[in-house]
């Protein structure tokens, strides 16, 4: 046996040994998921073809229809009412053995993980090609050219006075055009629809940069370096000195950073130091970027923990 085959069968005999030892002995169970039936009345919305929750009053007269339906929600065991849920069982069972097949990677790259990863994948791309299929194809497409075909076999909701509009045969064309790639001898009509996607959105993110990145920033940034607040109830303005200090560091660290990256001139003597000031600007600037970004990988990873040993092991109680 090999030290690799030795150390998963240690990990899986221990996992197990804990599992059927935490069943035998916990009130709750592992993954055992419970929910209590609630009774739910109001009206039914036809365009979220959904129970909307209203108070009834026996007296009035409501214009929609008023509906039953019965709702399940998570409780705990020992309640009244409450049943155990399988459905909701065997989904915090997969999530588990998923994420531990996630977190197998730690240790190295194994057949686990891979599984746990292309189902991520295919489940992902199954659940945006659905989506993309009924949001575009069918909403912005099919109801478009031909409403009465949408009407009759996807989309019963779309309007009846609802007319067809030709002008959506160009992005349709467009879009065809992309698989001409696939034929070697007619690949370049291919490139018309990925030119026109490739202008169009730049068009629209340089103007929406422009305005969040460049002159927002620019906004932001003319400020007053000796700051007064004015009293609300006797009107007497003061100066206001934390709000001045933080004034004055954020001017500063703007043109120092635009410093560093001004090369017209030779970064010697006073421009060498406050070139050198933006570099220190710039690196703390990074450096807390960084660490949002690895707070909010944390984050992530104390909610699978969570999940792990609340909802899954039932050691955390939430």
């Amino acid at each position: 046996m090999t030290r690799e085959t030795t150390i998963w069968t240690a990990l899986f005999v221990c996992g197990a040994t804990f599992l059927a030892v935490r069943a035998a002995t916990s009130e709750r169970g592992v993954g055992q998921q419970f929910v209590v039936p609630v009774e739910v009345v109001g009206l039914y919305d036809d365009t979220k073809h959904e129970i909307v929750p209203h108070t009834i009053d026996p007296t009035a007269t409501y214009g929609g229809e008023l509906r039953r339906s019965v709702r399940f929600d998570a409780a705990e065991r020992g309640r009244p009412n409450v049943v155990w849920s399988h459905s909701r069982t065997i989904g915090v069972w997969v999530a588990a053995i998923l994420t531990l097949c996630v977190f197998s990677y730690l240790y190295k790259d194994n057949a686990c993980y891979k599984l746990a990863e292309a189902i991520i994948v295919g489940v992902s791309a199954g659940y945006w090609i659905v989506l993309y299929f009924w949001e575009v194809m069918i909403a912005k497409v099919l109801v478009k050219l031909s409403p009465d075909v949408a009407r009759y076999a996807f989309l019963p909701d779309t309007p009846a006075d609802a007319k067809a509009d030709l002008w959506y045969l160009v992005p349709v064309v467009l879009g065809c055009l992309v698989f001409c790639r696939w034929v070697p001898k007619i690949a370049w009509l291919g490139r018309w629809p990925l030119a026109f996607v490739v202008g169009t959105t730049a068009g629209l993110k340089l103007i929406l940069f422009l305005d969040a990145d460049f002159v927002s920033q620019i906004r932001s940034t003319i400020l007053p370096l000796i700051a007064f607040t004015t009293d609300a109830s006797t009107r007497v303005r003061a100066f206001d000195w934390k709000q001045s200090v933080q004034n004055v560091v954020l001017v500063a660290g703007v043109l120092s950073s635009l410093t560093y990256f001004y090369f017209s001139v030779e970064h010697k003597g006073l421009v060498g130091r406050v070139s050198r000031a933006g570099v220190w600007v710039l690196m703390i600037t990074f450096g807390a970027s960084f660490a949002l970004t690895v707070m909010g990988r944390i984050t992530l990873l104390t909610m699978r923990l969570q999940f792990l040993f609340g909802d899954w092991l039932g050691i955390v109680r939430p």
